[in-house]
């Protein structure tokens, strides 16, 4: 009696790729974005300190330069108004993105990225979605500062429309900005990094710009920077918008800032976070 040899089986069989690694349509990519940002807006209900900064900045801000400044420069509180408002809701909206990286980079550190590493999801999703949760804290801020600049005697030349068209600007370019940090975040390893060197680039940027004083008021070499400074365009933007209801160049640079701004980082902050993680 013979004993058949069966031959080993050769075939390899080659496993469908992983789910995250599936093609995606843009629209679930949009629909998972959304998703993970009602689960940041989830986190702002549990956690509503981190309201805080969009919340009392906008009030004390507001209230400290009007009267410190005001008489100096415009001689009355009333008539500085239409300066220092655009001024003090864009520095508020544009710093209140640096929680964006900080908030990131502690999530990195929970281990809560690498669960949605491995979920059948677009890599970008999580990283989007916690962006646009944010835009939350942008709508906050700029709300509380138009109704205070509203209770001290603000009257916006450009009526509703002006005023809801210069927010919706604001809320843009912090969108954009957010992507910045949001790669600091990727980069760095400590949440007090992100937000010390995200403070160190903000200041001058806010500070040395028109949000505050007229330009011509300041020396020769400070004017050149600050006439180059994309947060003056931003400011003077908001002004023309809010003041006017004028959509004018600055608008247009600062709506193409934003766009070139996201086009850059946010695929390399993606790409950043694949390797990170």
């Amino acid at each position: 009696m013979t004993t058949a040899t069966l031959a080993p089986d050769t075939r390899t069989t080659h496993p469908g790729p992983p789910p995250a690694a599936r093609s995606i349509s843009l629209s679930q990519t949009v629909a998972q974005s959304i998703t993970m940002a009602h689960r940041g807006l989830i986190k702002l209900k549990h956690n509503p300190e981190q309201l805080f900064d969009v919340v009392i900045q906008p009030l004390i801000f507001t209230v400290m330069f009007t009267y410190i400044f005001g008489g100096a420069i415009s001689g009355d509180v009333e008539s500085y108004l239409p300066i220092i408002i655009p001024g003090i809701l864009v520095q508020t909206v544009i710093t209140a993105s640096i929680v964006t990286g900080t908030q990131l980079r502690e999530d990195m550190d929970k281990g809560v990225f690498d669960r949605f590493k491995s979920l059948p999801i677009a890599r970008i999703s999580p990283l989007a979605g916690a962006l646009l949760s944010d835009m939350v804290r942008y709508f906050i801020a700029t709300t509380i500062t138009f109704a205070m600049g509203l209770a001290m005697g603000y009257r916006p030349g450009g009526g509703v429309i002006g005023v809801v068209s210069a927010g919706l600007l604001v809320i843009v370019c912090a969108f954009a900005i957010s992507w910045i940090f949001a790669l600091m975040g990727v980069l760095m390893n400590k949440a007090s990094s992100v937000q010390g060197i995200s403070m160190l680039i903000l200041f001058p940027l806010t500070f040395m710009s028109n949000a505050f004083v007229p330009a011509d008021t300041m020396p020769g070499w400070m004017q050149a920077f600050v006439n180059v400074n994309p947060v003056s365009h931003v400011v003077t933007a908001v002004r023309d918008l809010a003041n006017d209801g004028h959509f004018g160049i600055h608008v247009v640079w600062s709506l193409l800032g934003a766009a070139i701004i996201v086009a850059v980082m946010a695929p390399l902050t993606v790409r950043t976070y694949m390797r990170k993680t």
